[in-house]
C-alpha cells in the first residue's frame, strides 16, 4: 500500500497581493519539502485571497491572477521545489464576466485549483457546488465546473475539489467513488461560526464515506473585512476515522503519511458520471522520494471552551483588520463599561499595548466608579491612557442651541465621536466602536456619537456573550498566573450609558437575560411573533422588541464592519430593507 507524505498548510493570504500571497506559497512550500512532503495543499482562492467579491469582474484582476499561477509554478522550480507537487487555489476564466455584455453560456470566471509541479500547471479543477446563502454570492461571481479532475500522484489516484464541493452531498464526491481514487484533496475558505468546527469532522466523515476514500481539507486562518477564517484543518481516512488535526487561528503546516490503495488501471478516455466527467491526469513519475525513517504523524488538536475560541476569532479578525489595512495603532473610548473593557481587552491581545489607545470622555454625568474602572483598565493592560473631559464643549453646544431631553443625551455622544474622530485624523488611529449585537439589534445606540468608528470587534457579540468573555479572560489570565485586564466592578455593575443622571441600559431595555434570547431567536433563527411567544417569551416584550429591531435597520446599514462569529451577522448575513412596512405583530 503507497503512502504519501501530506503537508495541509493553513496559511493567512491578503485579498488582492497576488504577490505576497505568491510569496507566502514559495516560503511555506520550502517548510514542506524541509518536512519530507510529497504533497503540498494550500487553501481556496489562495493567490488572489478569499472572497474577492467584485474584483472577479475586473478582466485585469483575472489575468494578473492567471499569470500569476504560471510564474509561481516556474519559480517553485528555480526554488529547487518543482518536484513537490503543489496544489493551489486560484481565479481564472473561460470567459468573459456574467455581468458583461459578451458573456457566454458556461463560461465566465472560475473559483479554481491548480496542481502545480515540475515548473508547469499540470492539471486544473473548477469549483462545481457554488454556495449562494449566508455571506457566499458564488453565483453572482463563478460559472460551476463539470469536470473532477483525477491526478495520479506517486501511484495513487487523487481527486481535487474545492469548499462547497465537501458540504453537498453528491457531486464530486460521489463522482470520485465511480473514479476509483484512494484520496480527496478539498481546499477550503471556509469563516468560522461559533461551534461549526464540531459540524465539519462529521461531514468531513459523511463525504469519507461517499467517496470510498480518505480526505485532506485545508482551510485557511485569518481575517479579512468581516469574515475570519479559523484553520480547523484535518484528515481522516476511508473509514472516517480522524489522523490528524490542525490548531485553529494560527497558521500551521499539518504533516501526516497516510496509507492509500494503489490506483487501478483506469478507463480509456473520459467518463461521464451523475452530470460530470472524470478527467485524468499523470503527474510526472520525478516525485519526492517515499518517506523513510520515523513516520509523521500531525497530531490532533483537541477543541477549546466555546469563550476561548470566540476570543481568538475575535483577537485574529481585528489583528488583521488593522494590519491588513496598514492602521498603525487603534483608539476607542473608554467609559468603565463592559463592552469597553472587552474591546480593549481584546485589542491589546491582537496588537499589544503600545498600539492602543483608550481614551476617558467623562461628563457631568459620569460616575467615579467609571471613571476609575476605566483608569485601573489602562493600568492593568498598559495601553496608552488619555483623559478628554467633554462637559466644557457640552456647555457651549447648549450655551447656543434650545436643546433637552434625549437630545442632550445624544449630544454628549455626539461630542465623544468627534473627539475620537479628532484623534484619529490627527494621528493616524482606526477608531474601534464598542457596541455589542443587543444594542445593534434593538438600535440602543447614538448615529454619530457612540456608534461611530471604523471597526467594531464585538458588532457579532451578544450581550450576554460579553459578560462571559470578560470572565473568561480575566480567568485565562489567573491560569496563566498573569494580571486579569478587566476590572471586576465593570463585570459585576449594572449596564448604563452614564447619559443623564442614574441612568440604567434597564430603563428602556429588558433584562439582557430575557432580551438577548427573543433576539437570538428572531434575529440568529428568524422566528416571527408566534414562534418567539410558541417558545415561552411574554407576548407584551416580544412585541416591544420586535418593533425596536424593525425601526433599527438604517442604522445598522451605517455600522461600522465587525467580526462575525454567529451564524448570522448584520451585514453580510442579513439584508433587510431599509423601507418596510412588515411588522410581525401585523
Amino acid at each position: 500500500m503507497p503512502t504519501l507524505r501530506l503537508a495541509l498548510c493553513q496559511v493567512d493570504p491578503t485579498v488582492g497581493d497576488i504577490a505576497g500571497n505568491a510569496d507566502l506559497v514559495r516560503a511555506w512550500t520550502r517548510k514542506a519539502a524541509d518536512a519530507g512532503a510529497q504533497l503540498a495543499l494550500f487553501p481556496e482562492l489562495m493567490l488572489t485571497g478569499y472572497p474577492v467579491e467584485d474584483l472577479v469582474f475586473r478582466r485585469s484582476f483575472v489575468a494578473a491572477s492567471r499569470a500569476a499561477l504560471h510564474r509561481l509554478a516556474a519559480d517553485l522550480a528555480a526554488d529547487g521545489l518543482g518536484d513537490l507537487p503543489v496544489l493551489v487555489g486560484y481565479l481564472d476564466a473561460d470567459g468573459p464576466p456574467q455581468v458583461s455584455a459578451d458573456a457566454e453560456p458556461g463560461r465566465g470566471a472560475r473559483n479554481a485549483a491548480a496542481l502545480l509541479h515540475g515548473g508547469a500547471v499540470v492539471a486544473t479543477y473548477f469549483k462545481h457546488h457554488l454556495p449562494n446563502y449566508g455571506v457566499f454570492d458564488e453565483d453572482r461571481y463563478f460559472v460551476s465546473g463539470d469536470a473532477l479532475t483525477v491526478v495520479r500522484i506517486g501511484g495513487v489516484d487523487v481527486a481535487l475539489t474545492i469548499c462547497e464541493d465537501l458540504w453537498q452531498a453528491g457531486g464530486p464526491f460521489a463522482v470520485a467513488r465511480h473514479a476509483g481514487v484512494g484520496l480527496v484533496l478539498n481546499i477550503n475558505g471556509s469563516p468560522y461560526e461559533l461551534n461549526k468546527d464540531d459540524i465539519r469532522l462529521p461531514l468531513v466523515r459523511r463525504r469519507a464515506a461517499e467517496a470510498g476514500a480518505a480526505i485532506a481539507y485545508v482551510n485557511m486562518v485569518g481575517g479579512q473585512d468581516e469574515l475570519v477564517y479559523d484553520g480547523d484543518s484535518m484528515i481522516v481516512d476511508a473509514t472516517g476515522t480522524l489522523l490528524a488535526r490542525a490548531p485553529q487561528f494560527v497558521e500551521h503546516l499539518l504533516v501526516h503519511d497516510v496509507d492509500l490503495p494503489p490506483a487501478k488501471e483506469p478507463v480509456d478516455g473520459e467518463q461521464a458520471v451523475g452530470g460530470m466527467r472524470i478527467v485524468r491526469a499523470k503527474v510526472s513519475d520525478i516525485l519526492p522520494p517515499a518517506p523513510v525513517g520515523e513516520v509523521a504523524v500531525g497530531g490532533i488538536i483537541a477543541p477549546v471552551a466555546d469563550e476561548a475560541e470566540v476570543w481568538q476569532a475575535l483577537v485574529v479578525g481585528l489583528r488583521d483588520y488593522v494590519n491588513k489595512n496598514r492602521f498603525p495603532s487603534v483608539v476607542l473610548g473608554l467609559s468603565g463599561g463592559i463592552d469597553s473593557a472587552v474591546v480593549a481587552a481584546l485589542a491589546v491581545d491582537a496588537l499589544g499595548p503600545d498600539r492602543v489607545v483608550g481614551v476617558s470622555l467623562p461628563s457631568q454625568h459620569s460616575s467615579e466608579h467609571s471613571r476609575a474602572d476605566a483608569e485601573e483598565l489602562a493600568k492593568r493592560t498598559g495601553l496608552d491612557f488619555r483623559i478628554e473631559p467633554i462637559q466644557p464643549m457640552v456647555d457651549t453646544f447648549l450655551a447656543n442651541m434650545s436643546l433637552a431631553g434625549v437630545t442632550v443625551e445624544n449630544l454628549q455622544a455626539r461630542v465623544r465621536g468627534v473627539i475620537l474622530m479628532a484623534l484619529s485624523n490627527q494621528e493616524g488611529h482606526l477608531v474601534l466602536t464598542t457596541g455589542n449585537k443587543s444594542e445593534l439589534a434593538v438600535g440602543y445606540s447614538t448615529l454619530y456619537g457612540d456608534s461611530v468608528g471604523g471597526y467594531n470587534p464585538v458588532k457579532d457579540v451578544w450581550k450576554t456573550l460579553i459578560w462571559r468573555l470578560a470572565k473568561w479572560r480575566n480567568a485565562d489570565a489567573e491560569r496563566r498566573g498573569e494580571t486579569p485586564p478587566i476590572p471586576e466592578s465593570s463585570i459585576g455593575k449594572p449596564p448604563s450609558a452614564e447619559l443623564s443622571p442614574g441612568q440604567l441600559d434597564s430603563d428602556s431595555l429588558p433584562e439582557y437575560d430575557v432580551l438577548d434570547p427573543i433576539l437570538i431567536g428572531y434575529v440568529d433563527g428568524d422566528l416571527g411573533r408566534e414562534g418567539l411567544v410558541a417558545s415561552g417569551h411574554d407576548p407584551a416584550i416580544v412585541d416591544r422588541v420586535l418593533r425596536m429591531v424593525d425601526t433599527a435597520e438604517y442604522k445598522r446599514r451605517q455600522s461600522a464592519p465587525g467580526t462575525k462569529i454567529s451564524i448570522k451577522a448584520f451585514g453580510r448575513d442579513r439584508r433587510l430593507p431599509i423601507t418596510n412596512r412588515w411588522r410581525e405583530d401585523g
